[in-house]
């Protein structure tokens, strides 16, 4: 049963991830138009879809796409058979909950990718199939700046961005995972070297 308790983390990260998503899709106005402010003008909902990957990364909405969701699939297999293991050992809880942050964290996201466009009919126009091709629904925004940026910089270069990209739930769950790994790391890791040395 020990290891059973960190799924649950991750399929509550998924219920809460798509209730957020649907509660956005049915509710709001996309765009600027249809904004809500919570913290002023600094924190608001933005209804967004998500094509690619973070930051507004892309591989188009053929093959390019498809590549993305398998792969996304892939990862989502591997992560969540190395949790099953990891709880068998001797490894620290904390790293333990952290992966099990991010595996619900990229389910939430998948879920968007394989189902979003054929169920919510939000697949780019030119998709080769809807099924797959799923545009991802974010929705929190910090808005601190926006602008454009120069046409020299990378991959944004001539592009209006967002100091901060607008993100959703399945984010926050990989991003607070991924953290939680790099400022404990030594602590999670010290930990599990000092017990199987034991052994």
């Amino acid at each position: 049963m020990r290891q059973y308790k960190y799924f649950v983390l991750t399929l509550t990260i998924v219920a809460i991830d798509q209730a957020v998503k649907l509660l956005v899709h049915y509710n709001m106005t996309m765009g600027p138009a249809g904004e809500i402010n919570l913290l002023g003008e600094w924190f608001k909902l933005h209804y967004l879809l998500n094509r690619g990957m973070a930051f507004g990364l892309s591989f188009g909405a053929g093959y390019g796409k498809l590549a993305l969701t398998v792969f996304r699939l892939l990862a989502i297999l591997f992560i969540a058979y190395g949790l099953f293991r990891l709880t068998k050992t001797k490894y620290h809880a904390g790293l333990l909950w952290c992966i099990a942050a991010i595996l619900g964290g990229a389910i939430g996201n998948l879920v968007d990718s394989v189902f979003y466009g054929a169920l919510l009919d939000n697949a780019p126009y030119n998709s080769i199939t809807p099924w797959f091709h799923g545009q991802v629904i974010d929705m929190l925004y910090f808005d601190f700046w926006e602008g454009y940026l120069p046409d020299w910089f990378p991959l944004w270069g001539g592009k209006k961005v967002a100091l901060l990209p607008i993100f959703n739930m399945a984010d926050v769950a990989i991003l607070v995972g991924v953290l939680g790994i790099l400022v404990f790391q030594k602590t999670f890791f010290r930990q599990a070297e000092s017990r199987l040395t034991q052994v």
